[in-house]
């Protein structure tokens, strides 16, 4: 706790989270549903972050992990009628799962591989939702009989809250002794090896957090949404769009990927009537935002290096 009240991310973080915590009081029941969206991306961002800024492996299959939570949660409650608690729940440890069972040979790849490896987990499960229509709905998605609420204001405080505990606990422990180890690895392998730390298995305990909290946001985005499909949690596009926002966020910060987030939905939202536009003109931007300010937008807003 003495770490983070030091930190300057986190006091930047608590301003920003005052500010989130009064928008409902003067903003529309329309930029309220986007911001909900936004904060669940928010989510899946950090939770990549965790994995690629810290323990430098590349995941170019976040939706993986995403799609197994909010298929699976999805799922169980158009079939079962289980509770949503319960089905959120479930969603999480099937990514949990999924997520250790493709870790476990994938990190003892070497270079690029790992990233092609989930890469092509992606693509197998946009493959299995077609196959399995009958139970998926297949490429239309399907739709879910629950929903956490049809009132905007209440769904924007369930998707606060949320993004605030997930970012409180990705964020202490990034700063915590595994997170040291996790960057330490990233950073320089060998000379972590050669200290005597496990690398292989904190990269995986790396994957499987992300995995989980990957798998829970994806399911609570399910139920806020009302139906699950290809193209809202399992499509390439959105993995891309979560690899931006991190490192547009800024890369290490774990909350910065928050900011991407926000920005890349709410830009693309209100650049809509742009049609085709609206996606070239937010890449563009996105890439310039790279290219002259490669530390991210938090990175650059401290100009510090934070502590470890």
């Amino acid at each position: 706790m003495t770490v983070l009240m030091r930190s300057r991310v986190f006091w930047v973080a608590v301003l920003l989270a005052a500010i989130a915590a009064v928008l409902p009081l003067g903003v529309s029941g329309y930029l309220l549903g986007v911001l909900t969206v936004a904060f669940y991306f928010g989510v899946f961002a950090m939770s990549w972050d965790l994995l690629f800024g810290f323990a430098g492996e590349v995941n170019f299959g976040p939706t993986f992990l995403i799609g197994l939570g909010a298929y699976t949660a999805a799922i169980l409650d158009a079939r079962w009628s289980l509770s949503i608690p319960v089905c959120v729940v479930a969603g999480g440890l099937v990514a949990l799962v999924g997520g250790l069972l493709l870790a476990v040979p994938a990190l003892r790849l070497r270079g690029p591989y790992f990233g092609l490896v989930t890469l092509v987990a992606v693509l197998l499960l946009q493959n299995a939702i077609v196959i399995f229509a009958g139970i998926t709905g297949g490429e239309i998605g399907m739709m879910v009989p629950d929903v956490m609420s049809v009132d905007a204001k209440h769904n924007y405080w369930i998707a606060l809250v949320f993004l605030i505990i997930c970012a409180i606990l990705l964020f202490g422990l990034s700063r915590s002794a595994i997170g040291l180890i996790l960057q330490a690895s990233g950073q320089d392998a060998i000379g972590a090896q050669a200290l005597g730390f496990d690398v292989t298995r904190h990269k995986l305990v790396a994957f499987c957090i992300s995995a989980l909290f990957s798998g829970v946001a994806g399911a609570m985005l399910v139920f806020y949404q009302g139906t699950a499909s290809v193209s809202t949690v399992v499509d390439l596009g959105v993995g891309i769009q979560i690899i931006i926002a991190a490192v547009l966020g800024g890369r290490r910060t774990i909350l910065g990927a928050v900011l991407g987030s926000i920005f890349l939905i709410v830009a693309g939202e209100f650049l809509r009537p742009l049609g085709q536009l609206n996606t070239f003109v937010v890449a563009a931007v996105a890439l310039a935002a790279l290219l002259f300010f490669p530390d991210g937008l938090l990175g650059n807003l401290l100009r510090v290096k934070e502590r470890p």
